[in-house]
């Protein structure tokens, strides 16, 4: 026989999944009204078929004894349920015994198999079972009469006790089939087959009842998946999510079980600690690293991981395990996305503040608390300032400046971002025509677009309006985009990129060298200006290696006819790097701080670029 063989059928049976309290209650009401019904009927037969009144009371009686233990205060599920079922087997075997063994009698048995199987416990089931076969077999050795109807079974009773047996058990199985079936009703996600929330935490259950050891979930969740459905629709969506299920389930290992718990959300209940759940997780990881191919174009999908175990919880209970899992993957998110995180003392205090943040974020327009600050970009060759860049700040009632790496990925992930950017836009235009009207020329103007804006299809049209209502012509606005909006659809992108363009605007490319794009894409996209990371610039001090990958970038753009800005340039010795490097533009402390544009005009460039933006 093939060691896998009693597994396969261990699988079959059912799983013996707690009913909740309601339907339980329900179904035990149903059932004791059913026995206390059947004692006084069968009391009334055995009168009926010449039985004394005495005999006739014990024998209810005897039938109704079992229903005491069912309904002592404060007893189980377990006693009350087995309790009930004793009493329906008493009336099954009396019934036989006043019918003289007719084989009609024997059909009573069946119907309690049927009856006791709503309760869905192995307990009522088993002791079901157990009488039948005493019953049949052992009663029927003994007192043939009483139990068999026909001179064969009172000359051969075993053999008549195991064709009875046989039928029994025929019933008996297909109870087991339906009850089976009953617990997967409603517990499989549709479309990926996982399990669902419910089948998930009752597995938890049974785990951390099962053993003593260590037990670990990991949360799971899509990094910008609506921008998946936004851009290519819901039906890419789903095939995402089906090979993302397909590609978790084959990291885990038979005892761990996979489930899908949201839209974007999925968990995993581990039989392990913190090491068994980390390994996990970063093979995850390192599966969904592998482009998927979603309707004839590649895609690169990311997921933040969080990681509870119960060594990190004095509580052995799954909705706790599942709450820290769930945020530490915000935690994950906040740290960047795209890793694994372990659950620590404090999250949930994190999360209570990020929560708080996020309300008070939301009316953060209307109060009036959002601010826009401009830093200047200067042309190296002359130190003159061509255009700025508009920067958010928000100015908190209660908690002052709030630095924008704390609270942009907030509205991002509250799709706030979409508004708050608008708005941006809008002041950042109608600046640059003030500030145009002040000093007589075009004044440029760059503004940052969060990859949420990007897939949103309005974008196109609210920077039309914007520019529309201001007046400022497309040429003097710059719109951003960093290197992570290319990880979601890069064709898509582009059509947004290029609609843009149409309008006139110029398109940058901002902390180039820090993300996913290549040289390849780079070439594909419809982009005027990259603006090199800080972190490169910064290094350009010590004459490190990233002199030489400056000016390879540098040359790049220059081949491709794009313009560049350096960003974060803080010293006298980085400016004059990149001066040598024929970097035209650049940006940083060392030429202005970004400042709110207060009352002031647009400062004329002075001689030492030290001083612009001073006021």
């Amino acid at each position: 026989m093939s060691p896998r063989l009693p597994a396969r059928l261990v699988a079959l049976l059912p799983e013996g999944r707690v009913l909740p309290d309601d339907v339980w209650h329900r179904r035990h009401r149903i059932v004791l009204t059913v026995a206390a019904a059947q004692a006084v009927a069968l009391g009334f037969l055995a009168l009926a078929l010449g039985e004394g009144a005495a005999a006739a009371m014990m024998e209810t009686a005897a039938v109704l004894y079992p229903l005491a233990f069912a309904l002592l205060p404060g007893a189980g599920r377990t006693l009350r349920a087995g309790a009930a079922t004793l009493s329906l087997l008493a009336a099954s075997v009396l019934l036989v015994y006043l019918m003289d063994g007719q084989t009609e009698a024997h059909f009573h048995f069946f119907v309690v198999i049927g009856l006791v199987s709503l309760y869905q416990h192995w307990v009522p089931f088993g002791v079901a079972l157990l009488v039948v076969v005493l019953h049949h077999g052992v009663l029927g050795t003994l007192l043939p009469h009483s139990v068999f109807g026909h001179s064969a079974a009172h000359q051969d009773p075993w053999t008549w006790a195991g064709i009875h047996a046989a039928f029994v058990l025929a019933a008996s199985l297909t109870h087991l089939a339906a009850w089976r079936l009953n617990e997967q009703q409603g517990l499989r996600d549709p479309l990926t087959g996982l399990a669902n929330r419910t089948l998930l935490m009752e597995t938890t259950d049974r785990l951390l009842i099962r053993t003593s050891g260590e037990v670990s979930m990991l949360f799971l969740d899509l990094d910008d998946f609506k921008d998946v459905n936004d851009s290519r629709g819901h039906a890419a969506g789903d095939m995402l999510l089906a090979e993302i299920a397909r590609r978790l389930s084959s990291c885990v290992r038979p005892s761990d079980q996979v489930a899908r718990i949201g839209g974007d959300e999925f968990a995993v209940v581990v039989s392990g600690g913190p090491e068994i759940a980390t390994a996990i997780g970063q093979r995850m990881l390192v599966a969904l690293a592998d482009p998927m191919v979603i309707e004839g174009r590649p895609h690169v999908p990311h997921v933040s991981i969080g990681a509870a175990s119960t060594t990190s919880s004095p509580e052995r209970d799954a909705g706790v395990l599942l709450r820290n899992a769930d945020l530490a993957m915000y935690m994950a998110k906040a740290l960047g996305k795209n890793r694994l995180v372990h659950y620590a003392d404090g999250m949930a205090q994190a999360a209570e503040e990020k929560v708080r943040l996020l309300e008070d974020l939301a009316g953060a327009v209307a109060g009036g608390q959002l601010r826009v600050h401009y830093q200047p970009t200067i042309r190296l060759s002359d130190g003159r300032t061509t255009g700025y860049e508009a920067l958010l700040r928000w100015e908190h009632p209660q908690r002052g400046l709030v630095p924008p790496g704390e609270f942009i990925p907030l509205a991002e992930e509250g799709g706030l971002i979409v508004e708050i950017g608008r708005w941006v836009l809008e002041q950042a235009v109608q600046q640059a025509v003030a500030w145009s009207a002040e000093a007589g020329e075009p004044v440029e103007m760059a503004v940052n677009l969060s990859p949420r804006q990007l897939a949103d299809d309005d974008v196109v049209a609210t920077v039309r309006d914007v520019l529309t209502a201001s007046g400022l012509p497309a040429g003097q606005l710059t719109l951003e985009v960093t290197e992570g909006v290319l990880v979601h659809d890069i064709d898509a992108v582009i059509d947004q990129l290029q609609a843009l363009r149409r309008l006139g605007v110029r398109i940058a490319i901002d902390d180039f060298g820090t993300g996913y794009s290549s040289l390849s894409y780079l070439r594909r996209l419809p982009a005027d200006i990259i603006k090199i990371d800080q972190s490169f610039v910064q290094d350009l001090d010590a004459g490190g290696r990233s002199t030489t990958l400056v000016a390879s970038i540098i040359e790049l753009a220059r081949s491709l006819r794009l313009s560049v800005v350096a960003e974060g340039v803080e010293t006298s010795q980085q400016s004059a790097v990149l001066t040598e490097l024929a970097c035209s533009h650049a940006q940083g402390y060392l030429f202005g701080r970004p400042q709110a544009a207060g009352s002031e005009s647009l400062p004329a460039a002075p001689d030492d670029p030290a001083e612009l933006f001073a006021h």
